[in-house]
């Protein structure tokens, strides 16, 4: 018998039957024997697999190794889970962003129209040339590749626009202009140079283009329109979270800063399909832009040009180049015309000005970015006498016939102070005296003399200020000035100097420390003509919404000066009017109407000329317009500054007043 121990592959057969076995019992039997041959080899294998295992691998191993491949599969599970199901919204936002966009669609600006319906501005279509940081290749090897070659078309260095990239860093997604103004062959040119190039884009858009004045040399309205710049680091971080983009122009000075909430509109936004470079493949949906409104202007371009071109004859026929020119109504404040010069030409800005053109405007000792018919301050000279003049009336200080004795001045405490014209003007009153612009008359009224009590400061200051002195008019344009006012305190604040008479005298006449804008000169002048309002000189008129039509218009405020009657200030413009009549205003009876006018001529420097002043209104019975000149060290205003509103006022009376 076989030892099965020693062989666990050998089987016994079956027992055979009893009996002799034939036919198909025999095969039965044998095929029975097999089946059970064959299950039993299998079982004593498998017996065999596990003693030969089991003396090899423990049991505790192949427990450790199951739990560890439990925790593996948990972890993986755990993950796709959480990247499938808790972050799945997340990153399938951010996938769908790698393709798919929203882009802004900038907004038509609004045109800018004088009182008449004539264009002073156009919207003109303008490329650019911008770079997207986001699209950007990430390895630094290939994004120093693209920069180096946006350096080379561009016309910027490399070190310039990695400058800008760090300097924008926080708006990653919005597009950084490097080129401007790019005429439609080479915007297409890049473009298809480009197409290839990520993060580097060809941008239309408009540009602003200023309408230029006729028969002069410089653009027209440069100070009223002021011109759109790119915002600067500090408006950025302000104007960022109000909608705008790095990408944006807005109004830096004139209207167009004034009226940027009306005229910028609303972007609009473009959802787009893009591809690996960022570039717009196909178009998903469009939501259109809100264009700007269109906003009308008090200013008559007409008068601004005749305006202009008077200055300009009068600066060159007597090389006094800084000059500032007002026209308004004074029932209203509707500023016709308005004029600083030199001016400066405000499509240089349009499109980013180049350097040497900026400095060219900084460096000019006229200074023609600045507009001088606000922000310029002056001693105003004999044209304050008109608010003296009045405060006198009202205090009962003088009458329409109180005369003082003119002698070619006054001394006190043995200082002399003088009349223009050498052994005075005799006997003068008040009307006498503002034809004639008579200093001591003036002496008399304000700071007294001998025995007569005038004014006084305080009183003259309270006068002064209610006709808008030493505070801002409230044009309607950036950078106006307040002027300034001295008094008693300041004086012993700043200087340390007690107040004298003489100081009283000073402004009395117009000189000394105080200060006004030429504005300010045409509003106290309005106050007069129309009896006693002060208005609020502007330029905006009304605005239209492009869609609706709908005008809206634009409202300014008017006040009582509160002190002055209507009486008073009727003789203070009897003198006016003696004035043209038979005093310094002369040259301006030959006007085919009545005017009436006040010149000045205020010293305010040993060693230059004084500044030449005249202001004036028309008509006499029925005033509809002012006039107010100023010419910088222009010397008598009767010479210089009076010929330029005789001229505005001659076709100003053809176009309005004359049939």
């Amino acid at each position: 018998m076989p030892n099965n121990d020693q062989n666990p592959f050998t089987i016994a057969p079956a027992a055979a039957p009893r009996g002799d076995l034939s036919g198909k019992y025999k095969k039965k039997w044998i095929e029975e024997s097999l089946d059970i041959e064959s299950a039993e080899r299998n079982r004593l294998a498998v017996a065999h697999t596990t003693r030969y295992l089991g003396t090899s691998i423990s049991a505790r191993a192949v427990n450790v190794f199951l739990v560890i491949m439990a925790l593996g599969f948990l972890l993986i599970f755990g993950r796709v889970f959480y990247l499938q199901i808790i972050k799945g919204d997340y990153y399938r936002s951010l996938a769908e962003g790698n393709r798919i966009r929203l882009t802004p669609i900038p907004a038509e600006r609004g045109i800018i129209y004088d009182r008449f319906n004539r264009e002073l501005t156009r919207n003109v279509p303008s490329f650019s040339l911008a770079i997207i940081p986001q699209d950007l290749p990430r390895d630094p090897a290939e994004r120093g590749k693209i920069i180096d070659q946006v350096a080379e078309i561009s016309g910027r260095s490399a070190e310039d626009i990695k400058a800008l990239l760090s300097k924008y860093s926080a708006y990653s997604f919005e597009s950084i202009t490097l080129r401007e103004s790019l005429d439609y062959t080479t915007a297409l040119t890049l473009y298809v140079r480009n197409a290839d190039l990520p993060g580097v884009a060809i941008e239309s858009g408009s540009q602003r283009s200023y309408i230029s004045a006729v028969n002069t040399s410089t653009v027209s309205l440069s100070h009223v329109l002021g011109y759109l710049s790119k915002l600067n680091d500090q408006e950025l971080r302000y104007w960022h979270s109000q909608g705008y983009l790095t990408s944006d122009d807005m109004g830096k000075v004139g209207v167009e800063k004034m009226y940027e909430s009306y005229l910028r509109g609303h972007y609009g936004r473009k959802k787009i399909e893009v591809n690996a470079a960022g570039k717009e493949q196909t178009i998903l949906a469009v939501d259109p832009p809100t264009p700007g409104q269109n906003l009308n202007l008090t200013i008559d371009l007409e008068a601004q040009k005749k305006m202009e071109s008077l200055v300009a004859a009068t600066a060159e026929r007597t090389k006094k180049h800084r000059i500032a020119a007002v026209a308004l109504n004074p029932n209203n404040g509707e500023i016709l015309a308005l004029v600083s010069w030199p001016a400066f030409d405000n499509n240089k800005f349009s499109g980013g000005i180049d350097q040497a053109s900026y400095d060219s405007y900084l460096n000019d000792a006229d200074r023609p970015l600045f507009n001088r018919a606000i922000a310029g301050s002056y001693p105003p000279g004999s044209t304050v006498k008109l608010i003296i003049s009045a405060a006198a009336l009202q205090e009962k200080i003088i009458t329409k016939t109180t005369s003082f004795n003119s002698v070619g001045g006054i001394v006190v405490g043995g200082q002399l102070f003088k009349d223009w014209k050498a052994g005075g003007h005799g006997a003068t009153n008040v009307l006498k005296a503002l034809a004639w612009s008579v200093n001591t008359f003036f002496y008399y009224a304000g700071g007294g003399y001998e025995r007569f009590v005038g004014l006084g400061v305080d009183t003259i200051r309270r006068y002064l200020e209610a006709f808008g002195l030493s505070h801002q008019t409230g044009v309607d344009l950036p950078g106006e000035n307040d002027g300034f006012l001295p008094s008693k305190e300041w004086k012993q604040r700043t200087k340390g100097e007690t107040w004298y008479v003489g100081d009283t005298y000073n402004i009395s006449i117009g000189q000394g420390d105080i200060l006004v804008t030429p504005l300010q000169v045409a509003v106290w002048t309005a106050a007069v003509a129309n009896g006693g309002a002060i208005i609020t000189p502007h330029v905006g008129k009304f605005v239209t919404d492009p869609v609706t039509k709908k005008t809206t218009a634009l409202l300014f405020s008017k006040r009582s000066n509160g002190l002055v009657s209507g009486q008073n200030l009727a003789i203070v413009r009897e003198g006016m009017r003696d004035c043209v009549t038979f005093g310094s205003c002369q040259p301006i009876k030959t006007l085919p109407f009545a005017a009436a006018g006040k010149t000045g001529t205020a010293q305010w420097s040993k060693t230059h000329p004084t500044h030449a002043w005249f202001t004036s209104f028309a008509p006499y019975s029925d005033p509809q317009i002012v006039v107010t000149v100023l010419v910088e060290d222009g010397g008598e205003g009767s010479v210089v500054a009076l010929p330029i509103a005789n001229g505005f006022l001659e076709w100003w009376g053809k176009k309005y007043l004359l049939p």
